[in-house]
């Protein structure tokens, strides 16, 4: 049988956390930054904890499960 490959976009776009929870960035911080607030921009910097409705798809993406 072989070896069953981890998704290369998913690698890059997800950590995890000490306890063992998943991190992502938020979205639509890359570009077009002009016509956001300042404080629409600070709030979109930093981590979250992705949802638990999205969690088993993430797991599935990395081959955790």
């Amino acid at each position: 049988m072989p070896k069953v490959k981890t998704n290369s976009a998913a690698k890059k776009r997800f950590s995890f956390t000490g306890s063992g929870k998943i991190k992502r960035r938020h979205a639509f911080h890359s570009h077009i930054l002009t016509k956001k607030t300042k404080k629409q921009k600070r709030n979109l910097l930093g981590f979250e904890i992705v949802d638990s409705s999205n969690t088993k798809q993430v797991r599935d993406l990395l081959r955790l499960r």
